[in-house]
């Protein structure tokens, strides 16, 4: 079996994705049940809120529609392929191509092309300060350098994935425009 079944059960494979198949509604729900950090947090914080909160940082900052809603599927590919921290994907270049190949699929499909450097840099930027936040919140983290200035206050109260996940299909609805 060379596929995974979604939960609008399309039948997608990683390796060789159909555009055609991505549908927001299975990152919305993927996404809104995939622990950030591999789990290893002191409370659950989906990745699917962490975009979420992106998206809303990105508005905040006053940022483009484009980058707005680049922000909110950045992470979609984990609803493919799962979150792989960091440290791994350094000495994993095959998943790190493949899940590079299937964003720019999502971008492509969503936005319209991939994005451009610069879009890449402030969507970059907009998720590494909000991983600040995170180490801090989740993990306890407290040497992490110079605090990021924030535009939106996140609340890490656990949110039930229902309500994360209708959340991102309302900004996706918003921003998609």
């Amino acid at each position: 079996m060379g596929y995974i079944t979604t939960y609008t059960e399309k039948r997608i494979d990683p390796l060789q994705p159909d555009p055609e198949l991505f549908d927001v509604r299975d990152f919305a729900h993927a996404l809104s049940l995939i622990c950030r950090g591999n789990g290893h947090v002191k409370q659950f914080l989906s990745v699917g809120q962490h975009c979420v909160w992106c998206a809303k940082e990105a508005a905040a900052r006053g940022y483009s529609k484009r980058v707005i809603l680049a922000c909110l599927l950045h992470d979609a590919s984990e609803a493919y392929m799962s979150d792989v921290p960091r440290p791994l994907k350094e000495v994993l270049p095959e998943y790190v191509r493949a899940e590079e190949k299937i964003i720019n699929l999502i971008y492509t499909k969503f936005l319209g092309s991939s994005l451009t450097e610069e879009e890449q840099i402030l969507v970059k930027k907009v998720d590494d300060d909000l991983l600040y936040f995170d180490l801090r919140e989740l993990l306890g983290i407290t040497d992490l350098g110079e605090e990021p200035k924030l535009k939106i206050k996140q609340d890490y109260t656990v949110r039930p994935f229902e309500e994360v996940e209708q959340e991102y299909l309302e900004l996706y609805e918003q921003w998609s425009q």
